[in-house]
């Protein structure tokens, strides 16, 4: 562990270089920028210390155009007799900035005295990248006749669903050879996540009937049914999902229970966009749609989760005659979780208790991240997600990584390395 541990030290400031230059390069997803360039920049990083590159594009998969190609990097160091492979998935892409900054989201500015560095992706999930190459390229350092091998991928659109990246190359069979991952998100050095929540987009849809603004009683205004069924998701589904707890160790708390957020809400005439300086028309709104995020837990059933919006909608039409609406399935993952016992999961909290000197936490998170296609389509289940950061700074302004986090999370990775890879005596 010394040699190891000493060894991934020494590249503190290789660890910093390597995180900053990732930072500065602006994988804005949507629309999907840069992301070749990253993989090249990584293709370039990892080649001289042996790993063999290769670039895949997830041709056809949502996103993709010859404008924004969904590309994706694969990096292999095969040890010195055959074994077991250890695979560390990380998303390259990162959110829009947003408002609210005091630093430049792409500076990747260093911070001594905080012993930071800020920018856009640092934490979710590009510190967590730059932390398990340095565990990588120090553990072949340290132990050059390993045994199996060690991939390193860097993956498109995980936080636009993650086809254009992990479920692409699930679906080519990448993972088939594998046998261990871990996915570096920014859960805390010290906590195990073993798998996620699991959620359902969809589109509602009420309908009406158009007239004159001045006289809306000969038309039905699809805004005021969609009112009604607002009203009645406050009074009925949000007390009903608030109640419902699950066994899974979700973070943070509120999260234990069932949640719905709508995420957008239109109605009426489309938006013509800041260069129209006109009024809008007179009429009656004949549409109103909303977007819903449902998030729901590992004891509930999908097709009940629906059922649940159906008779909701149902309950408001029983009460308004001219009451119409369609519901549209947009996106659904079902909940996963790796078992305790799993080999990865055993390793890992291993390693974190030889590192801090403390138990690992097993926790859920309450969103969804690239875990479900390794299980779901590449029928992996010993995967976890591991990895530095500080969970609630992703996505929000000034978002940070600790570099005392990342080099402790790649010591922890890289004495899952020697427990997996190296023959004991």
């Amino acid at each position: 562990m010394d040699m190891l541990s000493d060894a991934i030290l020494s590249r503190r400031d290789d660890l910093i270089r390597l995180t900053q230059d990732l930072i500065r390069i602006p994988t804005l997803n949507p629309p999907g920028q840069h992301y070749r360039d990253i993989c090249e920049y990584l293709e370039a990083q990892l080649t001289p210390k042996g790993f063999e590159c290769e670039l895949v594009r997830a041709t056809g998969t949502p996103g993709d155009s010859q404008k924004y190609p969904r590309w994706n990097l694969i990096a292999r160091r095969q040890g010195e007799r055959p074994g077991e492979c250890v695979h560390f998935n990380s998303h390259h892409d990162v959110v829009e900035v947003g408002n609210g900054w005091t630093r430049d989201p792409f500076g990747a500015e260093y911070d001594a005295e905080e012993d930071r560095i800020y920018g856009r992706g640092s934490c979710d999930m590009k510190g967590g990248l730059a932390a398990s190459i340095i565990a990588a390229e120090a553990f072949v350092e340290t132990c050059p006749d390993f045994a199996g091998s060690i991939e390193i991928s860097a993956t498109a659109d995980e936080e636009t669903g993650g086809y254009g990246g992990v479920a692409f190359l699930a679906e080519q069979g990448y993972y088939a050879d594998v046998q261990h991952v871990i996915i570096p998100e920014p859960l805390h050095k010290d906590r195990i996540c073993l798998g996620h929540r699991g959620v359902w987009w969809a589109e509602i849809e009420t309908h009406g009937r158009i007239a004159h603004g001045s006289m809306p009683f000969l038309g039905d205004s699809a805004i005021r049914h969609m009112g009604a069924v607002l009203a009645e998701m406050e009074e009925t589904l949000w007390p009903l999902l608030a109640g419902k707890r699950t066994e899974m160790p979700v973070i943070p708390d509120g999260a234990r229970s069932s949640t719905l957020n709508i995420n957008s809400i239109h109605g009426g005439e489309p938006d013509l966009g800041p260069d129209f300086t006109g009024l809008p028309a007179p009429c009656v709104p004949d549409r109103c749609r909303i977007t819903i995020d449902r998030r729901f837990l590992i004891e509930e059933d999908l097709a009940e989760v629906k059922r649940e919006i159906t008779a909701l909608m149902e309950r408001v039409r029983a009460r308004r005659p001219t009451f119409r609406y369609e519901i549209r399935d947009l996106f659904e993952v079902i909940p996963s979780m790796t078992e305790r016992d799993a080999p990865v999961v055993r390793t890992t909290a291993a390693a974190i208790e030889r590192v801090l000197g403390i138990q690992a936490g097993y926790v859920v998170s309450p969103g969804t991240y690239d875990q479900k296609h390794i299980d779901r389509i590449g029928k992996l289940h010993n995967c976890i997600a591991y990895g530095p950061g500080v969970l609630e700074m992703a996505h929000q302004p000034d978002e940070w990584i600790g570099v005392e986090d990342m080099l402790d999370s790649s010591r922890v990775m890289g004495l899952v390395l020697t427990d997996l890879l190296t023959v004991k005596q």
